[in-house]
């Protein structure tokens, strides 16, 4: 892995996102709700140190079902593009290992439809409650017997793996059934994908124009923070940028979604409405100088390896800035 790594964990609730974010760090840093109706209710993002690699990876509910309010779960999408942007490096599609009923398929052909083929490209497949599969049966031959998810599994490059939460942590001797030699796999897994993809990680022009938009506030934030680290600026922008966008009129739930996955059409649509947004910034004398000898641009500095940027145009921002 490179010294930085973002993954996203999609999938349907109570698929095991959070325990498997518990096995790849190595230890219990998303809680586990045992009740009757499990599942994250809140995207959540960790970051922690992994084999000298800071890996952040960002949890979320159920986006490909009906267990979450159409309100909550556009919130949720917003708050996964604020904190994914300008893009991750992987996300990793969780599915139970079980019996494929029509609403289970339904999830699937969801997948399938939302994500667009340069997601696909950065997209791994991961299922959980491996103990169920038959003795000698390993997860790729289990994918043959259904044609949906052999789809899904094409889609994704062939990438997959499987891991159980509950059974596999305690069998270190086994040759497969062993979470710890599957965390190693997914590992080189998403080390050989994004050698594969020129060390780039997935971005589109939506999520760059959020990173935008966040630096855009922590130049705001920065004149006037006093002693804050460059993290807590940071998360006080991405708040500032979620709560904006939350209360963005016209951007629906599946524009967000699909955007967020590379849909061209949803990405326009969203990036039309973000584009009306007015964001005022109180931006120090320096910086507009530098952004006169600059010809109106800001230079940004990117959060991830490859992402394009091309500035923030300050021409408006002069303009409201003087009047502050």
């Amino acid at each position: 892995l490179s010294d930085e790594q973002g993954i996203v964990l999609l999938g349907k609730t109570g698929s095991g996102k959070s325990s498997l974010a518990n096995t790849i760090f190595g230890e219990t840093v998303f809680e586990i709700d045992h009740t009757a109706n499990p599942g994250t209710s809140q995207c959540k993002e960790i970051t922690r140190d992994l084999n000298g690699t800071s890996v952040s990876i960002i949890d979320t509910p159920g986006f490909f079902d009906n267990r979450t309010s159409e309100e909550e779960l556009r919130n949720e999408i917003t708050r996964c593009v604020v904190e994914c942007s300008p893009g991750p490096d992987a996300f990793l599609i969780l599915l139970k290992k079980d019996k494929y009923t029509d609403q289970e398929i339904e999830v699937i052909t969801k997948i399938i439809e939302s994500f667009s083929e340069e997601a696909f490209r950065y997209a791994v497949l991961v299922f959980t409650r491996g103990d169920d599969l038959p003795e000698r049966m390993q997860i790729e031959e289990f994918c043959r017997g259904n044609n949906r998810l052999l789809e899904l599994l094409e889609r994704c490059g062939g990438r997959c793996h499987v891991f159980d939460n509950k059974y596999w942590n305690n069998n270190p001797q086994h040759e497969y059934r062993n979470n710890q030699l599957q965390r190693e796999k997914l590992l080189n897994t998403m080390k050989e994908m994004v050698r594969n993809n020129g060390e780039h990680c997935y971005t589109n022009e939506m999520l760059q124009e959020v990173e935008r938009l966040i630096q855009q506030q922590q130049e705001s934030i920065r004149s006037s923070s006093g002693d804050m680290s460059w993290e807590e600026i940071r998360e006080e922008a991405k708040k500032r940028v979620y709560n904006i966008l939350k209360m963005a009129a016209g951007v629906t739930t599946g524009m967000l979604l699909g955007a967020l996955l590379g849909v061209p059409i949803m990405i326009a649509k969203v990036l039309t409405i973000l584009k009306t947004l007015t964001m005022p910034v109180r931006i120090p004398a320096s910086t507009v100088v530098a952004g006169v000898a600059t010809q109106g641009k800001l230079p940004i500095t990117d959060k991830c390896r490859g992402c394009v940027s091309n500035g923030i145009n300050i021409k408006l921002l002069l303009l409201r800035s003087s009047r502050m």
